[in-house]
This record gives structure tokens, C-alpha cells and sequence, in this order.
């Protein structure tokens, strides 16, 4: 059994087809934050929704489908707000609605393993970012010794990782659609019989810029968000709590 692990897929369709197009699987697991960020909401969400054996709710789901706050730092806002306000208009009704149908957590069972996915943590499931490959053992223990899985899958830093925490497994398959660790290549994880593999690939960002200019967004917002995409990091003006 082979499982593809996403999450933070933030629009980017060129991101997510250059993993389809390189990794065959048999279950998909998706972690959240289809939307927001990138050119591509309605495709991203589309293939998702057809294709995701597991896909749980991201903080950027939550908002646009209930109209409410991402809760993004200072430092993203400015390209979160107009990125979702025009995503709103793009997708159709029956997009949204999966959006806002989508659970906060949620587990299945393959092949004797047990996957529990959810986007930030176990114990705040949309919005904390402490759950980072430099997290103590101690913290990142007392968010995820609640949950009897074999693997704890989650995203929301949009930095990879595989931790042990007892007999679990805690992986993040790192932002697809945005790298945000100074890799400006699409990040995600494979798991088969129960080894974690993190790998990378490269894809065509401009192919997302030009989707990104072709949006009804300020050229400012397009050219901050292209610059993370080709740098794999927020620019140095733009650094607080970059996600």
C-alpha cells in the first residue's frame, strides 16, 4: 500500500500535476489549506474532491467557506486576504460547499496502519504553528499522545518532517503549493510499509506566476507571491510567522 501524503496545496495546480505526473499511489491523504496563495482554487479543489481517499480542513478552507478570519500573521496577510477574496468569486457553489463540509480531522485504516490527519495539531486543529521539525520532544509529545494512530499526519508550517513520538509517527509533508524552508521545490511524503519518505520535485513556477497574473490581484500581491514561490521563503521584509 502505498500512501501520498499532501497538504498546503494553496492553489497551485503546476505544483500538485508535477507530483501526480512522478508518483503513483494507492490512497491520497490531504491535509488542508487547498485554497488560498496560489492561481488555481477551483482545479486544486476539484481533483481533491474527486480524488482524496482523506482530506481534512485547512485555517484558509475555514475561512473562505464560513466567511471568517484565516487568522494569518501581519506578515501574510496582505497576500492572504485578496488571495482568498478572489477565490471566493472563482470557485462554484458546489466547491464551496465541499469546502465547508470538509471535517476538522479525521482516520482511516489501510492495511493494518492507522492515519489520523489533521492541519495544524491534534489539540488546536486550525491554527498553531508549534508543531515544527525543532519542536521539543516534550511539546510535540503532549499535543499528539491523545491519538491512537500510527501516523500522525499534518501540516499547516509548511515544514517537512518525520518525528517519532512513542509508537506514532508524525509526519508533514511540507507546504506543496508553497515551500516555506528556503526549497522552492514541491515538497510531499509517501508512506509504504510504514517507511516515511520525504521527497521533492521540481516544477514550473512560472507557469504559476503567469496564473497568478492573469487574476484580477494588485501587481504588488503578485510579485510578493511570486517571490516565495521561486525562493521557497517569505522575502527578509516579510518574515514574521510566515505562514
Amino acid at each position: 500500500m502505498r500512501v501520498l501524503v499532501i497538504s498546503d496545496l494553496h492553489a497551485n495546480w503546476p505544483a500538485l500535476e508535477a507530483v501526480l505526473d512522478a508518483e503513483s499511489y494507492d490512497a491520497l491523504v490531504v491535509c488542508g489549506d487547498l485554497v488560498s496563495y496560489g492561481p488555481d482554487p477551483g482545479e486544486v479543489v476539484e481533483f481533491v474532491r474527486t480524488h482524496a481517499t482523506l482530506a481534512i480542513r485547512g485555517n484558509h478552507d475555514h475561512a473562505l467557506a464560513t466567511s471568517t478570519d484565516c487568522r494569518c500573521s501581519p506578515a501574510s496577510r496582505p497576500l492572504a486576504l485578496p488571495t482568498l477574496a478572489c477565490h471566493a468569486t472563482i470557485l462554484t457553489e458546489e466547491q464551496i460547499r465541499y469546502l465547508r463540509r470538509l471535517p476538522y480531522t479525521g482516520s482511516v485504516k489501510l492495511e493494518g496502519y492507522t492515519y489520523y490527519a489533521v492541519h495544524a495539531s491534534p489539540r488546536d486543529r486550525l491554527y498553531r504553528y508549534t508543531l515544527t521539525p525543532d519542536a521539543p520532544d516534550k511539546h510535540l509529545a503532549g499535543q499528539v499522545q491523545r491519538v491512537r494512530a500510527d501516523f500522525v499526519l499534518l501540516g499547516h508550517t509548511h515544514l517537512p518532517m518525520v518525528r517519532g513520538v512513542g509508537f506514532r509517527l508524525v509526519v508533514n509533508p511540507g507546504g506543496l503549493g508553497q515551500p516555506r524552508d528556503g526549497d522552492p521545490r514541491a515538497p510531499y511524503a509517501v508512506i509504504e510499509d510504514g517507511r516515511v519518505l520525504l521527497r521533492r520535485l521540481p516544477y514550473d513556477i512560472e507557469r504559476t506566476v503567469k496564473g497568478l497574473r492573469a487574476l484580477p490581484l494588485d501587481r504588488d500581491v503578485v510579485e510578493q507571491l511570486a517571490a516565495v514561490l521561486r525562493h521557497g521563503r517569505v522575502p527578509p521584509n516579510a518574515r514574521e510567522n510566515p505562514r
